[in-house]
C-alpha cells in the first residue's frame, strides 16, 4: 500500500531513464521491488535511477511493469492510497479506491539492475547550488557526436572547489564553487544526462552527495539516486582558450543588453549568415541587426575602458549566457574585432564565459 502522490513522484523520476523504444520489452519496464520500502528502478545502461519510497509492505517481492501503462495508470488515480499486489506469476493487480487494473508484468530476474553505488570519492552539495552550477553550463555543450567527449560537461574538484565546463566550439561556459570537502575529482558527464539531473534538482538547501566509484557518477538525494556513465577520453584544456590580454573592456547592465539582443535577434531570427554587431565607443554600444526582412538599431549606455570597436555575434550564443546570469552588471572584454571576448562578473570569479565573434562586412 502507498499513497498515490508518493507513487507518482517516485514513477515520474524513475522515468527519466526508461528507454522509450528499446529492442527488449523489459527495458521499457520499471522495476519493482517491495522490501523495507518500495523500490522503483529505471535503467538505460548509460544512467539508472532507484528510487525508494515509503509504502506499508505486507509481502515482499518484486516485478516489473511497463514504464508508459503504469505511469498513466498512477496519473489518472483518485488521490489515496494505492494497493499493488502481484499474483499467479506476473499479473498485478492495482487498486485505489473503486478503481480496479490488472496488468501483465515482465520477470524480474530478466532486469539489468544498476550496480550497487560505491562512494570511492565523494563531496556533499546543496540541491540549488549544484542547480546553479548546472544551469550556468549546460546550454554549452556540444552536439557533435563524432566529436564525442565534447557532448559531456566536465566536472572537477580540488582545493575544496567544485567547476563544471562545457564548450561546442563557438562558445564556453564555466561555474565553479566552494565546497566542504577537500576532494580531488575530473570526470565528463553525458550533457543529456546532466540535463536530467537539472530538472530534478530543487533550488534548496537540501544535501545531494556527489561520488564517483570506477566509471559511475552518482548523485545521492534522501529517496533516490541518480547514476551516469562517464564518457572516455581527455576533455580539452580548456584552461589554455582563456584570453588575459583585452583592448576593449566594458561594464553593461545586464538585462539591458539581454532585452536589446532579443529585439534585434527578431530581425536575424536564426540565420547565421546576419550578425548582431556592436559598436562600441566611450560610453555607448549601439547594437544592430540587418536582414533581408530589415534591420534594427538600438543604443546602450556602457563605461568603456579601452579602445572603441566594432564585432559582430551569433546572439543566441550571448543570449544563452545573459539567461543564466543573475548579476546587475557584468563585464565583457575582448581581445580584439576578430577574437573571443569574455564574459564575467563584475565583483566575484563564478562564471565565465568564452564567446566567439562572427566575421562581419565592413
Amino acid at each position: 500500500m502507498i499513497l498515490r502522490h508518493n507513487l507518482l513522484e517516485a514513477i515520474n523520476i524513475v522515468q527519466k531513464a526508461i528507454m522509450s523504444k528499446a529492442t527488449l520489452p523489459i527495458l521499457e519496464g520499471i522495476y519493482l521491488e517491495a522490501g523495507d520500502k518500495l523500490k522503483l528502478v529505471g535503467n538505460n545502461f548509460d544512467m539508472s535511477i532507484e528510487y525508494n519510497a515509503e509504502a506499508d509492505i505486507m509481502e515482499k517481492g518484486s516485478i516489473v511493469l511497463n514504464s508508459r501503462i503504469f505511469g498513466e495508470i498512477a496519473r489518472k488515480l483518485p488521490d489515496a492510497p494505492v494497493m499493488i499486489e502481484v499474483f499467479d506469476g506476473n499479473k498485478v493487480r492495482i487498486e485505489c479506491l473503486n478503481t480496479y487494473f490488472e496488468i501483465k508484468g515482465m520477470e524480474p530476474d530478466s532486469y539489468p539492475l544498476p550496480p550497487k553505488v560505491e562512494k570511492d570519492v565523494s563531496f556533499t552539495i546543496s540541491q540549488g547550488a549544484l542547480k546553479d552550477l548546472i544551469r550556468q553550463t549546460i546550454f554549452s555543450v556540444g552536439t557533435d557526436e563524432n566529436r564525442k567527449i565534447m557532448t559531456g560537461c566536465l566536472i572537477e574538484a580540488e582545493n575544496s572547489e567544485i567547476r563544471i565546463a562545457a564548450l561546442d566550439g563557438f562558445r564556453m561556459a564555466v561555474s565553479n564553487t566552494l565546497i566542504k570537502e577537500d576532494v580531488k575529482l575530473k570526470v565528463v558527464v553525458p550533457g543529456k544526462n546532466l540535463n536530467e539531473v537539472l530538472r530534478i534538482l530543487e533550488t534548496s538547501e537540501d544535501l545531494v552527495t556527489v561520488s564517483l566509484s570506477g566509471n559511475l557518477i552518482s548523485f545521492i538525494f534522501e529517496d533516490f539516486i541518480i547514476s551516469s556513465n562517464i564518457l572516455d577520453g581527455e576533455f580539452m584544456n580548456y584552461r589554455n582558450y582563456i584570453p588575459t590580454q583585452f583592448e576593449t573592456e566594458i561594464t553593461v547592465n545586464t538585462r539591458e543588453l539581454e532585452e536589446s539582443l532579443e529585439r534585434a535577434s527578431l530581425i536575424t531570427s536564426d540565420d547565421k549568415r546576419y550578425p548582431v554587431k556592436f559598436n562600441i565607443n566611450d560610453e555607448e554600444m549601439i547594437i544592430t541587426s540587418a536582414a533581408d526582412i530589415g534591420i534594427s538599431k538600438e543604443q546602450i549606455r556602457i563605461e568603456n575602458s579601452g579602445m572603441p570597436l566594432q564585432i559582430g555575434f551569433n546572439p543566441r550564443y550571448f543570449l544563452d549566457a545573459l539567461k543564466v546570469i543573475s548579476d546587475e552588471k557584468i563585464k565583457i572584454s575582448f581581445t580584439s574585432s576578430i577574437g573571443p571576448c569574455i564574459i564575467t562578473a563584475v565583483d566575484h570569479d563564478r562564471y565565465l564565459y568564452l564567446v566567439l565573434p562572427v566575421r562581419i562586412k565592413n
